[in-house]
Formats: C-alpha cells, sequence, structure tokens
C-alpha cells in the first residue's frame, strides 16, 4: 500500500542545504573566533609586534577560513598557519619596504632584519608545533622551560618518575627538532 503524499520524508532542496550548511559554518566560525581571538592576537602580536596589525591579522585569517570552512579539517590549527603566514608575509612586505626607504650605506650592511624575521618565523612555527602536541606533552614543556622546573619537580607535580619526564621530554624535542627541519628551520648556527 502507498503512503499518501504528506506521510513521506521530505527531500531538501538545494538552496535549503546550502542555507543550513552556511549556518552551520557561521556557527562554527563564531564559536571558534570567540575562542581563539584573544590568544591569536597574542600569537601575531608575538609575530609582528604591533597590536593593531595583529588584531588585521586574526581577521584576515578568519576571513579566509570563511571561504575554505568546506575544506578545512581541523579549523584551529588551520586559523593559527593562516596567521602565522599572514604574519610573515607582513613581515617581508614591512622589511622589502624598509630597504627601499634605507640608504645604499645602510642596506649593503645590516643583517639584523633577516635574522630577526627567522627567529619570528622559528618562534611561529615552533608555537604552531606545540599546539598541536598532546596536552601532556604541552604541559611537560612548559613546566620544564617556561617555569624552568627541574625533572623531579616536574615528576611531583604531574605525579611521573623522574626517569619518565626525561624519556619523554628527550622524545618530545626530538620530534619537534625533526618537524622543525621540515618546516626549513634549522638551529641559531644554520
Amino acid at each position: 500500500m502507498e503512503k499518501p503524499l504528506t506521510q513521506l520524508p521530505r527531500q531538501k532542496d538545494q538552496a535549503s542545504v546550502r542555507t543550513e550548511a552556511m549556518e552551520d559554518s557561521a556557527g562554527g566560525i563564531v564559536a571558534l573566533f570567540e575562542e581563539e581571538e584573544a590568544g591569536l592576537i597574542r600569537f601575531a602580536v608575538g609575530l609582528v609586534r604591533r597590536r593593531e596589525l595583529a588584531e588585521e591579522l586574526v581577521q584576515d585569517a578568519f576571513l579566509r577560513l570563511h571561504q575554505h570552512w568546506e575544506k578545512v579539517d581541523q579549523p584551529r590549527a588551520w586559523v593559527y598557519r593562516a596567521v602565522r603566514n599572514l604574519a610573515l608575509n607582513s613581515l617581508r612586505k614591512s622589511q622589502r619596504e624598509t630597504v627601499e626607504e634605507s640608504s645604499d650605506e645602510r642596506m649593503g650592511g645590516s643583517k639584523e632584519a633577516p635574522e630577526l624575521l627567522a627567529r619570528f618565523e622559528a618562534a611561529g612555527t615552533l608555537r604552531l608545533l606545540m599546539e598541536e602536541l598532546k596536552p601532556l606533552e604541552q604541559q611537560l614543556v612548559k613546566l620544564k622551560y617556561l617555569e624552568g622546573l627541574t625533572y623531579q619537580e616536574i615528576g611531583k607535580r604531574l605525579e611521573i618518575s623522574t626517569g619518565n619526564v626525561g624519556y619523554q621530554l628527550h622524545h618530545i624535542l626530538k620530534g619537534l627538532g625533526g618537524r622543525l627541519r621540515e618546516a626549513g628551520i634549522e638551529g641559531s648556527e644554520g
């Protein structure tokens, strides 16, 4: 026996599907923006050293994320990477403008700008890689290098053995070093 038309499931038309996807996209982006804005601005300020520019970069990154929302699997990592790339592009542009404005004598003698840009790029890349670590790994690195705790103090705080602290930190740092090299960032000696 056939079901009457009123009992058949309604199929969504293309416009409805598109509207729902846009609402999901907008809601997801808004939630991500509210959650990550302050951290992204701090991250960008650390790279470009100017709050106004950092805010512009974060806004631009979110506009770009909106354009690519359907293709992005990890929006948080994507937007941090976008902010980093936009900041580096801004620094390069600023460096070119500075070089063009400087005198011939100063252009040939200044090595500080490229070194500073390389340091900012390395710091930004390291921050991104830290964000990709597991929470325990992040905590180990922060306790050791930001708080300056000893392996024994870290072990007591996290309730793990001192040997395990050393073992894990060794592997975390080795992994970060490999990932930095893959990104084209070498040690301070080149």
